[in-house]
């Protein structure tokens, strides 16, 4: 029997998301293998994949468990965390560690650790995490931002605005109409890997990319942001392309800019980890997995890594192989190899 809800379990496939390790598993018809969502081999392709609600369903199928994570084998304290994750995610304000501690028999500090263990984050960011999901659906198919509010579990208007640039990217009434109406600057320059385009919406820089032409920089960031309205303000992003260029000099001030890009809260773990890799050193894909505390997470800080949408500032030109080869760039590798050398690197 599948498991409820294939979008939201395929997501969690695809981030390696220890979350549904314990509330289902997936097989793949071609290998005749079943693993748990947060196994850390290569994902199946889609069309492949059958969703199971426990090992023994997916054995009684005729599946053999993966013998790299062994789902048949679950983390010992699996049901406790799945079990928070579920008290949590429907609760209507956040529990306090001793409730949520009582509920699964563990003390508060034990609760702690186990929960940041396992998921990398606290129970609190967790739930905070849940509720700005719920905020976003609600958004999508409510009349009004203010019943989106307090239908997600919000007690006032004010909080969610104060943190709408870290919930949402952009402010509520902008995220509800996708994006439309927001104004686009953006400004062009060389650099030493050609090209170079900077925009920024009023909460701060949502793209650094590379190109051939400004034409084709322009045709993009209009893609990107196609409900937008793009408009080339040189004048006033001078100062911040000046700042973006100086990261391939001896003193970045890049890390000074405000950030207003669109990412899913993994996305944004990832990305604040690259910016904490110093000037002139690398980082292997598994030590930035490690780093935020998710060390099956390989490929989806592979994935994060190549969907970084701010070059340079966010420096994922850093993250290089574990044997210190150069993979793949959004820009091309021959950037990426240019930029590791200007900062001496190679």
């Amino acid at each position: 029997m599948s498991v409820p809800n294939a979008e939201r379990a395929w997501r969690q496939i695809e981030d390696h998301d220890a979350v549904g390790d314990g509330q289902f598993v997936y097989a793949v018809r071609t290998t005749g293998i079943y693993c748990r969502p947060s196994c850390p081999s290569r994902r199946p392709a889609r069309q492949h994949v059958v969703l199971y609600k426990n090992p023994g369903e997916a054995m009684a199928a005729g599946y053999r468990a993966c013998l790299r994570c062994r789902p048949d084998k679950l983390h010992p304290q699996a049901a406790r965390i799945a079990l928070v994750c579920r008290l949590l995610k429907h609760a209507e304000t956040a529990p306090t560690l001793a409730e949520l501690g009582a509920a699964v028999k563990m003390s508060p500090f034990a609760l702690q650790r186990l929960f940041r263990q396992v998921l990398g984050v606290t129970p609190r960011q967790y739930f905070a995490a849940r509720r700005a999901e719920r905020f976003r659906q609600e958004l999508a198919c409510l009349p009004t931002v203010t019943s989106a509010v307090y239908q997600a579990g919000y007690g006032s208007s004010s909080r969610v605005y104060e943190n709408s640039k870290e919930a949402l990217g952009m402010t509520p009434g902008a995220y509800r109409k996708q994006g439309a109406g927001e104004t686009i600057r953006y400004t062009t320059g060389s650099s030493p890997l050609g090209r170079i385009l900077v925009a920024a919406t009023e909460l701060g820089v949502c793209a650094v990319a590379f190109g051939e032409t400004d034409d084709d920089l322009r045709t993009n960031l209009e893609r990107n942001f196609a409900r937008g309205t793009v408009e080339r303000d040189d004048a006033a992003l001078a100062d911040w392309l000046r700042r973006v260029l100086a990261e391939f000099k001896e003193h970045p001030l890049g890390a000074l800019l405000p950030l207003d890009v669109r990412a899913t809260a993994f996305q944004r773990r990832v990305w604040d980890a690259l910016r904490q890799i110093p000037r002139g050193e690398t980082r292997s894909y598994s030590e930035v997995a490690q780093a935020i505390g998710q060390p099956a997470a390989i490929r989806a800080v592979a994935r994060a890594c190549a969907q970084n949408p701010v070059a340079v500032v966010v420096p994922c030109h850093r993250v290089v192989g574990k044997t210190g080869k150069l993979t793949g760039y959004r820009w091309g590798v021959e950037r990426k190899r240019k930029l590791l050398a200007l900062e001496g690197i190679r």
